[in-house]
This record gives structure tokens, sequence and C-alpha cells, in this order.
């Protein structure tokens, strides 16, 4: 039986992982991850194939991934930490405030299919296929979704540039970093 397969590669598959990983805690992660990914792709491995090294590429592949997911997530970090001070500026935090509310404006406009592409890929974090896998969708199509969605939003910035500038000018009143009140 196919379970008792998988039960009697444990040992191997938790070393392979601990090397992989580094540690005891995240190496157990890695194992459960890469069951759980086995089990809900039982029909992608074909009999008569070796179990074990199906299920190391699966372990090496989510390792590669969550390697390039901390890697992404320690740049977005380090320039969220670049910041020399952190503060209460109440304008900044208004400006923070506006810039979330746009956001969450053009995320309601888009079309389902683009939403929950665009959150999946960019909110989420998953891959391209993650989300192929998730929505039952070609990668083709995640992908083409995903560009209309970045597409969509680059327009819907553009129009709330444009209605910012009400003064008609270019910079919609600021020059060299001040308002034209001089602020």
């Amino acid at each position: 039986m196919l379970r008792d397969e998988i039960v009697a590669l444990l040992p191997q598959l938790r070393r392979f992982a601990y090397g992989l990983a580094g540690s005891v805690p995240d190496g157990d992660d890695l194992v459960q991850a890469t069951c759980e990914r086995a089990i809900a792709n039982l029909e992608k491995w074909e009999k008569g194939t070796r179990l074990d090294s199906w299920m190391y590429r699966i372990a090496q592949n989510l390792h590669f991934n969550a390697l390039r997911d901390g890697k992404t997530r320690a740049r977005h970090l380090a320039v969220i930490g670049s910041e020399s001070q952190w503060s209460l500026d109440g304008e900044k935090q208004q400006e923070d405030r506006f810039a979330l509310t746009a956001v969450r404006r053009f995320i309601d406009r888009l079309p389902e299919e683009q939403r929950i592409v665009l959150l999946l890929i960019c909110v989420e974090g998953r891959s391209y296929r993650e989300v192929s896998q998730i929505t039952g969708l070609p990668v083709g199509t995640v992908t083409s979704r995903l560009g209309r969605a970045r597409s969509a939003m680059r327009g819907y910035l553009e129009e709330e540039g444009a209605e910012a500038n009400t003064d008609g000018s270019p910079d919609g009143g600021i020059e060299n970093g001040k308002m034209e009140n001089g602020r």
C-alpha cells in the first residue's frame, strides 16, 4: 500500500530535510510540507517510478521555494528597516492610510479572476505554479491574468495621479519637494 511506503520513507526523508533546512524544527516543517504536497498530488506520481526520488524532489523544491521567498522577504524587510527612525508623523500616517485605501479601492475594482491571482501572488507570495494548482488554471492563464491586473493597476495609478494634479501642473503644485504655499 502506498501509505505504508510513504511512512517507511519518513526516516530517510527527515534526514534529508534536516540536511537541507539546517535545523530539526525547520526539517520537521519541511517533511510535513513534503508529505502534504505528495498526498495532495499522488495522481502525479507514476507507478513503477521511485517514490523516494519523487518525494525528495518535492522536499528540494519546497526548500528552494522557501529560500527564495525568505530572500525576497529579507529584501523587503531591509527596505522597511532602512528608515533611520520610526516616528509617529501624523502626515506620514495619513499618506499611508490614503495609499492603503487607494490600493483597496483598486483591488475591489478588479474582476474576480484577476483579483484572486493578484492576491495569491502579490500578497500571499505564492509562485505562479502554486497559484496554478490552487486555482486549477494553466500557468499561462495565471501569468496573463496577473499581467492584466498589473496593467490595470498602472492605469489606475495614472488616473489617481491625474486626479491629484488639480492645479494643472504636472507635479500637482509640488516643486522641489515643497508645496506652492511654502510648506
